[in-house]
């Protein structure tokens, strides 16, 4: 009796075998994950999908972003130097970039919903770790592992991805960029009321919420169903597509389900064939050049404010009547952001969104190449206006306006990405390009946080040559993307 559980398993292991191999029997209809989700639609439980995998964007962005609003008073506590708060910054994109391609291996082997509720576990232990860091070095260490964690978060993105119908995967990218939005300005609005009062680890302990009550809401999501077509758990992939048909209300198609033989995956040999490599390095050199120039943005942002840095020189320092405290008393280190900071900070941050119909507009009229050329030379030109003479007001609109266009440069470069490369290699491409980010993303805060300090203007020349190049290499892309159909393989 014993062996009849392991001959039927391994009567399912030869089906799923011969299913792969072999045509189905005439007359038996079948049907694929694409055809099930398309015939399904867009209903209840891709709005829910939405809401929950989207925000992960609001946690993620105030991980991110919480380095811009706790550095002058770390720089205070410490004492540091100008290189040590820009390790801070380095180091996060560092855990980053190194845990993202570990944990996107894992993610293929054990599934995107175990993953990505092991990274915002592992997230927001590290970061709650933080906010009791007794030195510089604890802090540099710890955040640089909520980096790693963070870099999970993607997870979120391939879930709602691979769940949505074709015709609404288009808008999914702007969209997210409203939960990025969320979570910035809210970091930021929290640490308006937070640092001045109870300090920034509190701060620190307040932003690991978020993150702590999304895992709470991952179970209403299940596991992508084309990961378990792709591991062979064709009745988990089966069942999932039944509960989502019955929460939009819609029917399966007729049939069983069945997946077709499987491309060969890509290999990184891959995007050096002939046919790629030209587009891959582009590729790699404007995705290195947006990250450099977005955290460029928000760093420098972070040092005109704290440095009150107008028409070329650097004020003196204005306290509050009312601060009486021993940090703001300290000639030597420590400036710490005032109301009016936080408020250009929220303006600039608003700017992210602004030019979102105009980017969608220029992205299907223009075309990817145009659009993202256009955007990434108005961004070398703001750069380069922010070292002109001009009020407070005019530095606020130049923020606000560079925040604008290098989110439209994020926008324009990950749709083009996805769609120049073929099924059997476009993750390849995304994440080897996903590394080049974070390296530029690593790089900025020694351009913003230290050769700033020695020239504003080198600093600000610097970041607007990259752009150059960028805008160069995307208007001279060998292949158009627009209105091309996503190829299959190579």
């Amino acid at each position: 009796m014993a062996t009849a559980p392991k001959e039927a398993e391994n009567a399912i292991g030869l089906e799923e075998i011969h299913m792969e191999r072999e045509e189905p029997p005439k007359g038996q209809k079948t049907f694929t994950v694409e055809e099930a989700v398309e015939t399904i639609g867009f209903g209840r439980f891709h709005i829910m999908l939405f809401l929950i995998m989207g925000s992960t964007g609001v946690a993620e962005a105030m991980e991110i972003m919480l380095i811009a609003v706790v550095s002058p008073l770390i720089r205070c506590e410490w004492q540091l130097q100008d290189w040590q708060v820009a390790l801070v910054t380095t180091m996060v994109f560092f855990g980053y970039m190194v845990f993202s391609i570990v944990l996107g291996l894992l993610a293929d082997r054990y599934g995107r919903w175990k993953i990505l509720l092991l990274s915002f576990l592992w997230a927001a232990y590290f970061s709650l770790l933080t906010s009791f860091a007794p030195s510089y070095i604890w802090f540099v260490f710890l955040r640089a592992m909520v980096g790693g964690g963070v870099s999970g978060h993607a997870q979120g993105l391939i879930i709602k991805t691979e769940f949505l119908p074709t015709k609404y995967r288009g808008y999914m990218l702007p969209l997210s960029q409203v939960f990025w939005l969320a979570g910035s300005l809210l970091i930021i609005g929290l640490a308006s009321v937070v640092n001045p009062t109870i300090g920034w680890r509190w701060l620190i302990r307040i932003a690991s919420i978020p993150g702590i009550l999304l895992i709470l809401v991952f179970k209403f999501i299940p596991e992508s169903a084309r990961y378990n077509i792709s591991t062979g758990n064709v009745a988990a992939a089966t069942a999932t597509l039944q509960r989502i048909a019955k929460m939009n209300g819609a029917v399966m198609p007729e049939g069983t389900l069945r997946e077709p033989t499987k491309e060969r995956r890509g290999r990184f040999k891959d995007l050096m064939h002939p046919k790629y490599l030209r587009t891959t390095l582009q590729i790699w050199i404007i995705w290195f050049g947006i990250a450099f120039a977005y955290y460029s943005v928000i760093l420098a942002s972070a040092e005109l404010l704290e440095k009150d840095i107008v028409c070329g020189s650097v004020s003196p320092p204005v306290q509050d009547p009312g601060d009486d405290s021993e940090e703001s008393r300290s000639p030597c280190h420590c400036h710490l952001f005032g109301p009016a900071a936080y408020q250009t900070m929220i303006i600039s941050t608003v700017g992210e969104i602004a030019l979102n119909p105009l980017n969608i507009l220029g992205i299907n009229f223009l075309g990817r190449r145009l659009s993202l050329c256009i955007t990434m030379g108005c961004t070398a030109l703001f750069f380069l206006l922010l070292n002109i003479c001009t009020s407070s007001t005019g530095m606020i609109g130049f923020l606000f306006m560079l925040r604008a266009l290098v989110s439209a440069n994020f926008n324009t470069i990950y749709i083009y990405t996805a769609e120049v490369y073929p099924t059997t290699m476009r993750a390849l491409g995304m994440g080897t390009s996903g590394s080049l980010c974070r390296v530029g993303a690593m790089v900025a805060p020694f351009i913003s946080e230290v050769l700033m300090k020695a020239s504003f203007l080198g600093a600000l020349c610097v970041s607007a040559s990259v752009c150059v190049v960028c805008a160069i290499s995307a208007f001279t892309l060998p292949i158009e993307t627009k209105g091309r159909a996503l190829q299959v393989c190579t």
